[in-house]
């Protein structure tokens, strides 16, 4: 077996999907990713609504394995990774999907929803000149009123612009972002397989919620880890199947060597699934971690 066709570039989410919550998590899912990791013909990409900061500081705090790209701020940055750990913006990937905002930034947009008492803006950090995010008022403000209201009054700039609400369970809050229509998880994934030379067979992304289920009507390979909410699971199996990729969709289970399904270990199932040439690796990685 040749190196090339040995080639896997692993994209995944964080929170949920590689960092634990509630559901228990295998005492040895984790090292045994970072095992896999190292090997040099792996390439791990997150995909991620973190910030390049809070990345780095969830590697930290989780022991996580060093990536070799990012997919940051809910797909509004690329960053490649070299071997001194030195971040780079990828900046054909900011002018891809710059294209969508018709080379305008989020400067544009700001003047236009500042009076709605529904949103707040988040701090600077968690803003980039594609993506503009705020916390919405969940008690004031139904998510659809949210998106029609939106839509709306950015109508003037002639945007093509992706509006992702979500929740952050922790602190009880909404989070609105404002993005390129580009710049979706699904997007930047296709990017690196296309920018990176990786064939489909050679890339598998894994997920746990509803800003990865634009992954599921795509070609690429995808696995939701048992952990992931049973609505979620549902949504991914109807996606998958309207678009006719239903057999690009794993879920993971447990109890089929690799642990119980959960995150990592879920990560780890689905790579299973969907390499089998990395199968002997990973019962290797199993049985050292």
């Amino acid at each position: 077996m040749t190196s090339e066709s040995r080639r896997l570039l692993l994209c995944s989410d964080m929170d949920g999907t590689v960092i634990p919550y509630a559901a228990p998590e295998d005492a040895d899912a984790r090292p045994r990713l970072r095992a896999l990791c190292r090997h040099p013909a792996v390439a791990l990409a997150y995909v991620t609504g973190r910030d390049a900061e809070l990345v780095r500081e969830a590697i930290a705090q989780f022991d996580l394995p060093t990536p070799a790209y990012a997919v940051t701020d809910v797909g509004a940055c690329i960053w490649r990774v070299d071997a001194a750990g030195d971040w780079t913006r990828w900046d054909e990937w900011q002018t891809e999907i710059a294209q969508d905002w018709r080379g305008q930034t989020q400067e544009q947009a700001r003047p236009l929803l500042a009076d709605w008492a529904g949103l707040t803006l988040q701090a600077e950090e968690r803003q980039q000149p594609y993506k503009l995010s705020y916390y919405w008022d969940m008690d004031q403000c139904a998510p659809d009123d949210v998106l029609t209201e939106v839509q709306t009054r950015l109508q003037p700039l002639g945007w093509n612009t992706e509006l992702t609400l979500s929740i952050d369970a922790h602190q009880r809050v909404g989070l609105l972002d404002v993005l390129p229509r580009r710049a979706t998880k699904r997007h930047a994934v296709e990017f690196l397989q296309a920018q990176l030379n990786y064939t489909p067979d050679q890339v598998v992304f894994a997920g746990d919620s509803g800003n990865d289920l634009s992954v599921m009507e795509s070609h690429v390979h995808s696995v939701l880890v048992a952990n992931t909410p049973p609505e979620v699971k549902a949504e991914g199996r109807r996606l998958a199947a309207d678009t006719g990729q239903a057999d690009t969709l794993y879920i993971a289970t447990g109890g089929v060597g690799y642990g119980n399904g959960n995150y990592a270990a879920g990560v780890l199932e689905g790579v299973a699934h969907f390499c089998p040439r990395w199968a002997d690796d990973l019962r290797q990685t199993t049985a050292s971690a």
